[in-house]
């Protein structure tokens, strides 16, 4: 099944062309890696399609429904969310209440607390600090509280705007190991990333976005073996 698809989007920033027509697609129960360079439009594409941003051409469907118009807060409810870049906690918040407020639209008091103990059960180290504020974490930690928060929401889709990004390497391998298991576990992921041979190696399909453009699609494995993606973001 189809679950996300994006067609000919375009979005300007004044005068900047940001997204130049992007389409790609994502099946249910994929991980899906967008890499490329900084600038590139990764991260525009990711709010424009949980409409942050206003897109000026181009639709974006969820399970078949559009999307235009529609609200952020009711794409959450849809079933799509989005862990943004730099985490965004709240910082005089505890790491509990975070947990609680990524489940705001849900009405199941027993069904959260449910939720709530299994990321817990995930992300132990936010077990031990969940009357600890989340400014007072450290990135990874972030990072953790960050994503928990996101599944409170029980989403079908998860987008992840670059969890890795300035964590420690050992840290980075346990991300992308968390990102595989919540895969396995059902949620299907679009997944923006720097570190394109972590994001590569768990992808089932990626793309490469190129000033704003797709320049390549292809699967995970094929594009860690393509001469001009490995020289550009593999490090030769």
């Amino acid at each position: 099944m189809e679950l996300l698809k994006v067609e000919n989007l375009n979005v300007f920033y004044g005068n900047i062309h940001a997204l130049k027509g992007i389409s790609l697609r994502v099946e249910e129960g994929e991980i899906v890696s967008l890499i490329g360079a900084n600038g590139a439009g990764k991260t525009t594409l990711m709010t424009a399609v949980m409409n942050q941003i206003p897109s000026s051409e181009g639709t974006v469907t969820f399970m078949g429904a559009p999307l235009k118009g529609v609200r952020t807060s009711q794409i959450v409810k849809q079933g799509m969310t989005l862990v943004p870049e730099g985490r965004n906690v709240f910082p005089r918040t505890s790491v509990e209440d975070n947990l609680l407020l990524g489940a705001y639209a849900r009405k199941d008091r027993d069904g959260i607390r449910q939720d709530l103990e299994e990321m817990y059960t995930m992300f132990p180290r936010l077990k031990e600090r969940r009357r600890q504020l989340a400014g007072t974490l450290s990135g990874g930690e972030q990072q953790m509280l960050a994503t928990a928060r996101a599944l409170m929401s029980r989403p079908k889709m998860l987008l992840l705007d670059e969890p890795s990004m300035g964590l420690a390497p050992i840290i980075v391998d346990q991300v992308f190991e968390t990102i595989v298991r919540i895969n396995e576990a059902g949620t299907t992921v679009l997944l923006v990333e720097q570190n394109a041979n972590q994001a590569l190696r768990i992808a089932k399909r990626g793309y490469v976005i190129e000033t704003g453009e797709v320049v390549l699609e292809d699967s995970g494995e094929n594009l860690m073996k393509n001469d001009e993606v490995r020289e550009a973001y593999l490090g030769g």
